[in-house]
């Protein structure tokens, strides 16, 4: 790896001008576009082309590089599979979801606001909470991502490279709010687009021989087998945990608002379904290739083993700038998303004195969520399990909330036990922090009385039971 590393004044060059010009143009942007409207839903007028680059580039952040090509190397083409249609399948849910809530809520700008209109006081609480926990832990991951990857290429130490990203991420974005982020993300995603083109055609002529179904159907036959379990069952959990926590995604519902019209939300969803699934496809594959070429190789890196194979200075500087787009792209789109649920909720969540001026707070509220952020990637500290922890919360929540959109006699009480039976049911199966084991399987019971097949697939069961025991109750108690 040593041979292909670039200097890390080279590097922190990069990285200091690049988040200095996405910041520059996002508030240079956003002068013109003043008031709330344009900080919350940019004023309900954006077209098509500009929508769809800003959900594909606010859907695919840094993980792009690390999480399909690591998954593959165990979960096989069953993973790749689940990734891609998991990141994808919130395009298609929004088509209709959108539809119904831009009808009920014309003035909306939050999923929350939804949820506190349908169920009042109480549940609105909890969703709200664990939305802002899935997006705060969202934005950990980002930052500790590319950090760790421009250390991997550079040295660059890893407080160095997330505290200048933060920083010039929250300047732009909490000056222009989503007016800001959506510019941002169109110049990102064309960027982004370009860098990906030129690694996937690199990647393809370089490894020529070895990049196809063939070659890893000789070198690691398990992990496209039709009779390999884990394909199947890391498929599931890709697609339901990725498909769910996007569904409450606020930065989605905010571009969900943010269409001119219908038809504009319609056609940009739906282009911009049939661009993530190659882009998050093609990275999953080149995981598969990279353990079939090297069965040692850093699940993590396997995208770079392939790409970075020459030792090409020039490549480097590539994924630099490629992850610092994916980053910077995603990264704003959480501040905003969770500035904005402070604003529109915080009032109903908060029942502050009257004279409270809730965009102010909000910004306050990011500032110090970002410090700690900035903290938790600069300590590299692995967050993939608070990350899990966050899917299956939303994993209990995705039937009953949009459920709810389409039955109008569902009540909050019977709504929140519904959730909390799907809750406790995951809770009971998620497995501890080495995987070993959970509640149920290995400490309230021994895991010597269930099936292996259960006690080796403690994460999938989870979010399985999670995702549909709240549909089951709710059938169960409708009868």
């Amino acid at each position: 790896m040593e041979n292909y590393l670039v200097s890390q004044s080279n590097s922190l060059l990069l990285v200091i001008s690049i988040s200095l010009v996405f910041s520059f143009l996002g508030i240079f942007y956003s002068k013109q576009f003043k008031g709330l409207s344009n900080y919350l839903t940019a004023n309900r007028n954006i077209e098509s082309f500009s929508l769809t680059l800003s959900l594909v580039a606010s859907a695919l952040g840094a993980w792009i590089l690390f999480g399909p090509a690591s998954a593959a190397t165990w979960g096989g083409m069953g993973a790749v599979i689940g990734y891609a249609l998991g990141t994808a399948f919130p395009m298609i849910a929004f088509i209709f979801l959108g539809k119904k809530i831009r009808k009920d809520f014309k003035q909306g700008s939050t999923l929350i606001e939804f949820v506190r209109k349908k169920f009042g006081k109480s549940l609105f609480k909890l969703v709200l909470l664990m939305s802002i926990f899935y997006m705060f832990i969202f934005l950990c991951a980002e930052l500790t991502a590319v950090a760790f990857l421009i250390n991997f290429i550079s040295s660059t130490e890893l407080w160095i490279t997330s505290l200048i990203i933060i920083l010039s991420t929250l300047a732009y974005t909490l000056y222009g709010g989503l007016r800001a982020s959506i510019f941002t993300d169109n110049i990102q995603m064309i960027v982004i687009f370009i860098l990906l083109i030129i690694s996937f055609n690199y990647i393809l002529n370089f490894n020529a021989d070895q990049f196809s179904l063939s070659f890893i159907k000789e070198k690691s036959p398990h992990l496209v087998s039709s009779n390999y379990l884990p394909s199947y069952t890391a498929g599931l959990t890709f697609f339901i945990a990725v498909a769910a926590t996007n569904l409450f995604h606020q930065g989605n519902w905010q571009r969900v608002y943010a269409a001119k019209n219908f038809e504009t939300l319609k056609k940009s969803l739906l282009v911009s379904f049939f661009i993530i699934i190659p882009i998050v496809f093609f990275m999953g594959f080149s995981g598969l290739v990279a353990v079939s070429v090297n069965s040692k190789v850093i699940p993590d890196l396997g995208f770079f083993t392939l790409l970075l194979n020459e030792n090409t200075k020039y490549l480097s500087l590539l994924i630099v700038i490629l992850a610092l787009a994916l980053t910077i792209s995603t990264v704003d789109t959480l501040i905003n998303a969770i500035s904005s649920l402070i604003v529109v909720d915080g009032k109903a969540a908060l029942n502050l004195d009257k004279k409270t001026d809730y965009l102010k707070l909000s910004k306050y509220i990011i500032i110090g969520l970002s410090l700690i952020a900035f903290f938790v990637a600069s300590k590299g500290f692995s967050i993939l399990y608070l990350f899990l922890l966050a899917d299956l919360f939303c994993c209990a929540f995705v039937f009953t909330i949009f459920y709810s959109f389409y039955n109008k006699k569902l009540k909050e009480k019977l709504a929140y036990k519904a959730i909390i039976a799907g809750l406790i049911g995951g809770f009971l199966l998620f497995p501890s922090p080495d995987f070993s084991k959970s509640l149920l399987v290995g400490v309230l019971m021994s895991k010597e009385l269930f099936n292996p097949f259960i006690s080796q697939s403690l994460l999938f069961l989870s979010f399985v039971i999670a995702t549909f025991l709240p549909a089951i109750y709710l059938k169960i108690k409708k009868n």
